[in-house]
């Protein structure tokens, strides 16, 4: 199961049983609690009626006195009041007495007069001198057919003497009641579908910012890593902390592939040096001894313009690989880098009998950058060509707009190695049959276009052709 999935029904079991409960609770206690306050009301209203109706009972004339006047002409009133949204079209009190027996001496609906009611708790009780009530079923399985009964004692000189009981259906007041549960459904209902929504966007919410750092961590598995995704809270950390992770790892793997390249490539020299000091500690002619020690020059400085390009490409790759650009771009002349770059290699160009054929733009072909490594570029493009141009050839160098050009007319590349030129350490033998080069040449270029955003091509035309292109400047 996903962990989306999980994420929401956790949330909704949880919402739910949240819910659940609070709506038992909530219809739970408005009933008891509507009751209550209706036995208040009941409460105060006994003991007014009892006080208005002392004085007929104590005379005698509780049927044909004015209380029992009024409580008819109260039960015959019309009412018609709207109660906060409900109407009440109906006066539902029902008044009763009893003497000091419990005897019914007046019912307001004129259905118990004359019976025994001293069992009833509300007049028993209240008899007794305690507090009477009661709550009477008119259909025994249905509780909404109560009727709750409260009682106060009508006294003369501190003696009971009769006791009156106020009555009220509950079914009066249960649309108040069915309303307010109602609302609190519906209310629920609304809570719920609200806190559903917020689950949801933050459920998936999560699962988006999870699914952005296992992409970020498939993109550095491949080799090639994404940006590190913006997460905040407790995934950004874990966002930052899987970045450390990664350049830590990287760095090592860098320092690593670095060591084993460079053991490989000093192992020939290194040997070609060892040979040659153990032969000059013999008796040698002189001409024998001054070709061993020319061989020990060559392969030092060999051994010197590998560890300076190695220092080279090391620096460039650090600003690729933390997303440098050039600070300090200037407007830079390719027709002047390329004619630097001439001049330093104009000796061995003139050595080797290769003649150089330099076509420059037409017009000012300017590119914003740095003159210094644009120079290096095209001096490494150059000593390529030399290394694969045949004596008494030519090599072509032409500047356009945003574009250098270097075209030997060397046997060129396989069709296999091209799409991995410009890698460190790679290289092809050269016409003689050597395999001298240490392929750093060009792995320098392809990091300069890159810092320059750039591109470097090459492909076979009679030759290598290797083009610089570079954004043009607005």
């Amino acid at each position: 199961m996903k962990l989306g999935i999980r994420l929401l029904f956790v949330f909704f079991l949880l919402n739910g049983l949240a819910a659940f409960f609070m709506l038992r609770i909530l219809t739970a206690e408005i009933k008891p609690n509507v009751r209550e306050v209706m036995e208040d009301m009941l409460v105060d209203t006994a003991n007014i009626l009892a006080e208005l109706a002392s004085d007929d009972l104590a005379g005698g004339k509780l049927d044909q006195g004015r209380f029992a006047e009024h409580v008819g002409n109260y039960a015959r009133r019309p009412v018609d009041a709207r109660i906060w949204g409900l109407n009440k079209q109906s006066l539902d009190y029902r008044v009763y007495v009893t003497d000091r027996k419990g005897v019914v001496l007046f019912d307001s609906e004129n259905v118990a007069q004359g019976q025994d009611y001293s069992r009833w708790r509300d007049v028993a009780l209240t008899l007794r001198g305690e507090y009477g009530a009661r709550a009477t079923r008119e259909v025994q399985t249905d509780d909404r057919s109560s009727v709750m009964y409260v009682a106060a004692p009508i006294k003369r000189r501190d003696q009971i003497i009769g006791v009156l009981t106020v009555a009220k259906p509950i079914s009066t007041v249960q649309r108040f009641i069915d309303r307010t549960e109602r609302k609190i459904l519906l209310n629920a209902f609304w809570l719920l579908a609200l806190s559903a929504a917020v689950g949801v966007a933050v459920t998936l919410w999560v699962v988006w910012n999870i699914r952005r750092l296992g992409s970020y961590a498939r993109s550095v598995q491949i080799g090639s890593p994404q940006a590190v995704p913006q997460v905040p809270g407790e995934l950004g950390e874990l966002a930052q902390a899987m970045q450390s992770m990664r350049q830590r790892l990287d760095g090592r793997e860098y320092m690593e592939a670095y060591v084993r390249a460079l053991t490989h490539e000093l192992k020939s020299p290194v040997a070609a040096i060892r040979a040659s000091g153990e032969l000059l500690q013999e008796d040698l002619p002189a001409a024998q001894r001054g070709q061993f020690a020319g061989q020990v020059v060559a392969q030092s400085e060999r051994m010197q313009r590998l560890i300076e390009r190695m220092l080279e490409l090391s620096k460039l790759e650090h600003r690729v690989s933390a997303g440098e650009s050039l600070h300090h771009a200037q407007p830079v002349q390719l027709n002047a880098c390329v004619d630097a770059a001439l001049q330093e290699l104009a000796d061995r160009f003139a050595a080797r009998r290769i003649a150089v054929n330099a076509e420059r733009a037409a017009g000012a072909s300017e590119v914003q950058g740095d003159a210094h490594a644009i120079t290096l570029a095209v001096s490494n493009l150059l000593e390529n060509a030399l290394d694969f141009a045949p004596a008494h050839s030519r090599v072509t160098i032409s500047v356009g707009p945003g574009r250098i050009v270097v075209q030997d007319q060397g046997p060129g590349v396989p069709d296999y190695a091209l799409p991995h030129l410009g890698e460190r350490f790679y290289t092809t033998p050269r016409p003689s049959g050597e395999r001298s080069g240490s392929g750093l040449g060009l792995a320098i270029v392809r990091q300069i276009m890159v810092l320059h955003g750039g591109t470097l091509r090459l492909g076979n035309a009679a030759g290598l052709r290797a083009e610089l292109q570079f954004p043009l400047n607005p």
